[in-house]
């Protein structure tokens, strides 16, 4: 796997010198007043919800290049911000549009084996996928997606449900369900015997026919009844924008699949070496349905991928230059992020590393908005979606019985870190545009 690490930026005076010479900040237009370095603001014409704004702002001002305390993060390397993509950055699901676009443009290739694309599908998804899509397309060909709505409905309800048409279980077996989840190693696997630069195509294709279309507008693909637009959150566009003006590195770090999160987050400025996400093995120019590893998990079926807990080892391993089993562990503040933002339980553990702001948005997951409402350090943001939110959830979040997935997929209390168990959460951040 190669390195993205950040450590080595700056480590020597000649190169720290350089940048403070020229900060990031300076260059988009930070500026002194009687001494005092002001850094770059987010916009007060877009709305947060409550004090967001001023938290994040708080957490820039401290680490930023125009901080009075700037030393190029401290330890060699600039303050890291790390985000969530599909509804943290995005409204709606990057991954979700792509493959319902590749499902309307006959681009997933039939399997050798429906069983083979996945260590946990289980007969009777093999059955239901084998009778759905057929046989009469060679191996390697692409399937008449756009035609066959079974093969269709049967690929988007594995994906979406975990489940067959007929509501039978479509994965099953052992997995870390903190480091994994099958449903989602699956996508990049639908995509196997592919090369990148065509998933990168699809993507992008996806992208833009999601951003053109109307707010609220709706697809059909099969018999299902999908979202058909995306938007990158105004809010979000201008928090990325400021902080990199303000010295930091911005990443993303999603549970997609890299190329579609690659090419989606070049619409926001985010190159590919800082967007990290399920890293599908490739051999003679082909993706596979393996997956690299990360820490001490070596290359597998989708064992692990950026999820829940997947996700800190692959900031740690990528970002920081952590290696072996280390990298699943939580670090010291000089090699954590700065500000951490997403939106589900998949994002819980990297956002509760970040030191200065956990950035959440409400989409009524119990395991983050437990911890977003508990505020325990005091520097968690919860926020509404910023398009369609949702109403407020009736009943309380169950943190201090179930709110947290176990290893083993059960479920046990939301603790904070000295052990104590979060009580049970109202919901108050909802309903309106933040």
């Amino acid at each position: 796997m190669r390195s993205r690490s950040v450590l080595s930026a700056l480590t020597t005076a000649a190169a720290l010198a350089a940048t403070l010479t020229s900060t990031p900040a300076q260059a988009h237009g930070a500026h002194h007043t009687g001494g005092t370095r002001h850094c770059p603001q987010l916009s007060k014409k877009l709305k947060w919800y409550g004090d967001n704004r001023a938290k994040l702002q708080r957490t820039i001002d401290a680490r930023g290049a125009c901080s009075a305390k700037w030393r190029g993060g401290g330890h060699g390397h600039r303050p890291v911000a790390a985000f969530d993509w599909d509804n943290t950055i995005v409204k709606n699901d990057a991954t979700d549009a792509t493959i319902a676009w590749a499902l309307r443009h006959d681009k997933i290739l039939r399997p050798q084996d429906w069983a083979e694309t996945s260590k946990w599908l289980t007969p009777a998804a093999d059955r239901a996928l084998t009778e759905a899509c057929g046989t009469d397309v060679p191996v390697g060909h692409p399937l008449p997606t756009s035609r066959n709505a079974a093969c269709a409905d049967e690929i988007l309800q594995v994906r979406g449900e975990a489940e067959t048409m007929s509501g039978e279980q479509a994965f099953a077996g052992k997995w870390n369900h903190r480091r994994t989840v099958p449903e989602y190693a699956w996508v990049p696997q639908l995509f196997a015997g592919h090369t990148v630069a065509e998933l990168r195509s699809y993507a992008r294709a996806a992208r833009d026919e999601a951003l053109a279309a109307p707010i609220g507008s709706e697809q059909r693909v099969g018999t299902h009844t999908v979202p058909a637009y995306s938007r990158y959150y105004a809010q979000q566009k201008d928090l990325l924008r400021t902080l990199r003006r303000a010295g930091f590195e911005v990443y993303i770090v999603s549970a997609g699949s890299e190329p579609v999160a690659e090419e989606w987050a070049s619409g926001v400025g985010i190159d590919r070496k800082h967007t990290l996400a399920i890293r599908s093995v490739v051999e003679h120019g082909r993706i596979t349905t393996w997956t690299e590893g990360c820490g001490d998990m070596p290359r597998s079926k989708g064992e692990m991928i950026p999820y829940i807990d997947g996700k800190r080892c692959v900031i740690n391993q990528e970002i920081f230059g952590i290696e072996g089993a280390r990298a699943w562990q939580k670090q010291d503040r000089g090699h954590r992020i700065a500000i951490g933002g997403g939106d589900a339980d998949t994002d819980v553990t990297f956002v509760g590393d970040a030191t200065g702001t956990h950035l959440v948005l409400n989409r009524n997951k119990p395991e983050i908005m437990c911890r977003g409402y508990d505020d325990a350090d005091g520097r968690w943001a919860v926020n509404p979606m910023f398009i369609e939110p949702l109403p407020r959830k009736e009943t309380p979040y169950p943190c201090a019985t179930e709110g947290r997935t176990n290893p083993d997929g059960s479920l046990g209390p939301v603790r904070r870190g000295n052990g104590s168990i979060v009580p049970d959460q109202k919901d108050t951040a909802y309903g309106e545009e933040a």
